[in-house]
Formats: C-alpha cells, structure tokens, sequence
C-alpha cells in the first residue's frame, strides 16, 4: 500500500503515505483513512492536477462521520485543526443506496470545488449492518474490524478514479 499524497506548505512538499496516515489516526478505522487517502487523491487530480495543493487551501465537506478518514484528512490538509472539515448529513444521498449513501465527499481548492462519490462494488451489506448496529458483541465488533481491514485493502488495490466518481 504504497500510495501517497503530496501537499505543499510553506514551500515545501510535504508526501504522506497510507501507512502515515494510520499511524497518526492509530488504526482503528483502516477502512475510513483508506477512503480519505482516495479521495483526495481524487480531487487533487480533478482540482489541482498539474501541481499539489497548498496544504492549508483545502477544504472538505462530507456525509461520512468516520473517525478515519477525519484523521487521514487532518494529518495531510490540517483541515480539522483550522475549521475546513465538516461532517455534514445533509449531504448524505440516499439515491445512491444504503451502501453508499455517506461516502459523499466535496473537497474544495481556492474557489474550484468537486463533489466524489464512492462507486459500486467496494461496501458490503455485511459491513453496513455491522457498523450501523448498536450493542455490538465482542464477536460482532472482531468481525467489524476484518471488514474493515478488507475494506481498506479494496480501496487501496486500486486507482483513486476507480474508487470515486465526481459528480458535479
């Protein structure tokens, strides 16, 4: 899972990769900093495609209220710490089915911006269903992390273009 993302700061070009990211978000939600590494792989490819963004300049909005890719964001953009991250259900698009319907991310540079879509075939009902159930067992929350591991290794096999789709 070598894949990384550049941002520029100060300057300099800052280069993190997914094992970057989980180290600083610390593991738990592998799947989550996965999703935050394509996505803005995605968008830096649609909105900043010649050069990488500066750090501070992007800008996210999303459905997804997960703890990893809050972190992956955080560690690359610095968009936590500085306001520029929003967890936001009214962009949740239950058109797109209960699959998908919170992997909707709209990331902004300056005054260019771009809504991604998580695409077909990578979420299970499995995963859904475990994630969303309350009073999860032991068992229940071990076999949440394979799915998420599994997950995580879906998103990572391929290319940002083939994770997320824009919708603009």
């Amino acid at each position: 899972m070598a894949d990384t993302i550049r941002v520029e700061e100060r300057g300099r070009i800052l280069e993190f990769s997914f094992d970057d990211m989980m180290r600083y978000h610390g593991g738990g939600s592998p799947a989550g900093v996965a999703n935050a590494l394509k996505v803005l792989q995605r968008a830096f490819g649609v909105l900043s495609p010649d050069e990488p963004p500066q750090r501070r300049s992007v800008v996210v909005r999303t459905a997804f209220r997960g703890p990893g890719a809050r972190d992956g964001v955080e560690l690359v953009t610095r968009g936590v710490t500085d306001g520029r991250y929003t967890v936001d259900p009214a962009l949740s698009r239950p058109d797109l089915g209960r699959l998908r319907e919170n992997f909707v991310f709209d990331v902004g540079i300056g005054d260019k911006s771009v809504t991604l879509l998580l695409r077909d075939g990578f979420v299970t009902e499995e995963f859904i269903d475990l994630a969303q159930r309350d009073g999860r067992t032991k068992e229940d929350e071990t076999r949440l992390d394979e799915l998420k591991t599994e997950l995580a290794q879906r998103i990572m096999a391929v290319d940002a273009d083939d994770v997320y789709e824009t919708d603009r």
